[in-house]
């Protein structure tokens, strides 16, 4: 989102300027802490975030078109077509012709696929609450619709 009014941008004394104090620093570093968690939990399965995000969406909806998926999963087209080639090599998602629109393709978990989410599922879920485990419950509450509020924007 552009700043509109240009004029409200306050300039700051770089000496007084705290980086440890900016929304986008301190996004990056609950990113990077969420990260190391999340290879700990799930890295054995040999996923991505980005793998389980599509493996898991395709395993609750049962399928979809890839660009239904990137949508999703907020990927880009680059990004989900890295995704869903690599979730194909291995042999956890199909691609079949859409047999109402012949242009697409339908993505569908495989049993395999199926089976990895089924297994993985309890230490996403794990994740999720080491992620969390620094806020209170009534803290985390907030800060998860705070966050939606600012990713849905």
């Amino acid at each position: 989102m552009v700043l509109k009014d240009l004029s409200r941008v306050v300039h700051t004394d770089p000496s007084t300027y705290a980086l440890e104090d900016q929304v986008g620093h301190l996004l990056r570093r609950a990113h990077q802490r969420h990260a190391s968690i999340f290879q700990d939990g799930i890295g054995q399965a040999a996923l991505t975030p980005m793998q389980w995000a599509a493996l898991v969406t395709l395993v609750r909806d049962g399928q979809a078109s890839q660009n239904q998926l990137g949508r999703l999963t907020a990927m880009d087209p680059a990004t989900v077509q890295g995704v869903v080639r690599r979730l194909r090599a291995r042999g956890l998602i199909t691609r079949a012709p859409d047999p109402s629109d012949r242009r697409a393709s339908l993505l569908t978990p495989t049993p395999a696929g199926v089976a990895l989410v089924e297994a993985t599922l309890p230490a996403a879920v794990a994740i999720s609450d080491a992620t969390l485990a620094p806020l209170s419950p009534a803290d985390r509450h907030i800060f998860l619709k705070l966050l939606q509020r600012m990713a849905f924007a």
